[in-house]
């Protein structure tokens, strides 16, 4: 289990030197990925001790879906999803999100030991949302979104540079997220794969990850896990998706990826795989440095 949770302040993110392994908990009986197998909150617990166990960094608790074609839940529904499931694990030393876009679900998870809050909308949904994650003083993921998921496809129009719209978006969005408030320090920034995106314009924000970390200058949250486009990929032009369980060494690949382009975390569902992906490019990388280091420290000694 990590041991992390004592070096988070009231202001900042969670530190890793590499990648950090971010687990879903979906407490819902809807989701696409895990068709509500944790809709019990004891399952949920349980589910988020074996997320933790398998190495995921944090586990995030969510009790509303996103999907597409989604209906959204009433508040107090999701309250009572979530935030038992929060207490529980925060109660056996996990670090953990909270993934909504309800203002009034964020601060009682955070009351209840969340030291995230993830909004798929960046604070859209909810007017109260950024003074309420101000107040509170935790990190902040900010996701690139056009709209609720029960229309979010008819949304997915992007000129020819996909990467450059969101970008330009996401920007907007940040800029709002600080003037109300929340210090760009604790603010993470996710392109939101699959959310009002096709097949073609998620390949494209995953091969322009390096543009997001160079033109937003902000820590990175990448959510590819089971997702649509990849079961495009992974069908082929002609035949029909595998299952979203199918999909997660396809996910590993998008984690590696990830990593490599210095992503803060990958959000996922089934961790190990993720988990060994990233530990690997972040030992690649100490090697690619390993020479330098030896270079430097030979012509100091001469």
């Amino acid at each position: 289990m990590s041991t992390l949770r004592g070096r988070i302040g009231p202001v900042g993110l969670p530190e890793w030197d590499r990648c950090a392994v971010m687990g879903v908990v979906n407490v819902t009986p809807d989701s696409f990925s895990d068709g509500g197998h944790w809709f019990d909150t004891a399952l949920a617990v349980k589910r988020g001790l074996e997320l933790t166990a398998a190495g995921a960094d944090l586990v995030d608790v969510g009790g509303e879906s996103t999907r597409p074609g989604a209906v959204r839940i009433d508040q107090e529904e999701e309250l009572r999803r979530v935030v038992p499931v929060v207490r529980e694990l925060a109660g056996e030393g996990v670090i953990v999100s909270v993934d909504t876009m309800r203002a009034a679900v964020a601060e009682a998870a955070v009351e209840a030991g969340a030291v995230l809050v993830n909004d798929v909308s960046g604070g859209l949904a909810d007017p109260a949302m950024v003074p309420v994650v101000a107040a509170a003083g935790v990190p902040f993921v900010v996701m690139h979104w056009r709209g609720f998921s029960a229309d979010m496809n008819s949304r997915a129009v992007y000129g020819p540079d996909v990467v450059g719209d969101v970008v330009d978006e996401l920007r907007q969005r940040l800029d709002a997220v600080v003037d109300g408030g929340i210090e760009p320090d604790r603010i993470v920034v996710d392109p939101g794969l699959g959310f009002a995106k096709h097949a073609e314009h998620d390949l494209a924000l995953v091969a322009g990850l390096d543009r997001f970390r160079r033109e937003l200058e902000l820590p990175m949250l990448v959510a590819a896990s089971r997702k649509r486009f990849l079961g495009r990929v992974l069908a082929g032009p002609e035949a029909d998706p595998p299952p979203a369980r199918e999909r997660d060494a396809a996910t590993a690949a998008v984690s590696a990826l990830a990593a490599r382009e210095g992503a803060w975390a990958v959000r996922v569902h089934e961790v190990r795989a993720s988990a060994d992906a990233v530990r690997v490019i972040r030992a690649v990388e100490r090697a690619a440095a390993a020479p330098v280091a030896g270079r430097r420290a030979a012509e100091g000694a001469e």
